[in-house]
């Protein structure tokens, strides 16, 4: 949940990647951090494996400019992918306020992105929050693979809401501020009806 504070003036969000591992996640935030000026990013904080998996979270503060005389600072996570870090999962959704599922466009990640978009519905009711007015958009990454599933599948078994997708490669950055952007659009959009 959004937390203001009204004697430092600022209004705290916090964004969620989530998806299945090795989908990208953690990539989205990297080109993120190394492409926002110095002066509107806090450190980033990444405990990763020797083999690129992140095992806990990564977490990205951005400052993103002023509202209302208020600052605005998103703090960005990543959930480990893997099934067997589902408490850590759990954990990292509490007090979400914007949620971007990074799916694996690789055909043989398809079952994979269904099981982690069920595991968030799951995640996110046990938290309280109703799925159909989250602030979330969809991203499909890694668009740029030879064996990856049509576009139409992936939104057949993944679109629920009518929410945004954007297609990524993240690891050129392709989609990626699409997706931030978006999802942050809607977060100050229910902001502002407060």
């Amino acid at each position: 949940m959004t937390f203001i504070n009204y004697a430092s003036r600022e209004i705290n969000c916090k964004i969620v990647y989530y998806g299945p591992g090795l989908g990208g996640k953690t990539t989205n935030l990297n080109y993120i951090y190394q492409k926002i000026h110095p002066a509107n990013k806090g450190r980033m904080v990444s405990l990763a494996t020797d083999t690129e998996r992140t095992l806990f979270f990564d977490f990205l503060p951005l400052e993103l400019g002023l509202i209302n005389g208020f600052k605005i600072r998103f703090h960005l996570y990543t959930v480990p992918g893997q099934i067997f870090y589902d408490a850590s999962r759990k954990l990292i959704l509490k007090g979400v306020d914007g949620v971007v599922f990074v799916a694996d466009s690789q055909a043989e990640r398809f079952d994979a992105n269904i099981e982690s978009l069920s595991n968030l519905h799951e995640h996110l009711h046990e938290h309280g929050y109703d799925f159909a007015t989250i602030p979330y958009v969809l991203q499909f990454n890694k668009r740029d693979l030879p064996n990856i599933s049509p576009f139409e599948d992936l939104k057949k078994e993944l679109w629920k809401k009518n929410e945004p997708i954007f297609e990524a490669i993240a690891s050129r950055g392709v989609g990626v501020f699409d997706s931030l952007k978006d999802v942050t659009r809607q977060m100050l959009n229910g902001l502002r009806k407060r």
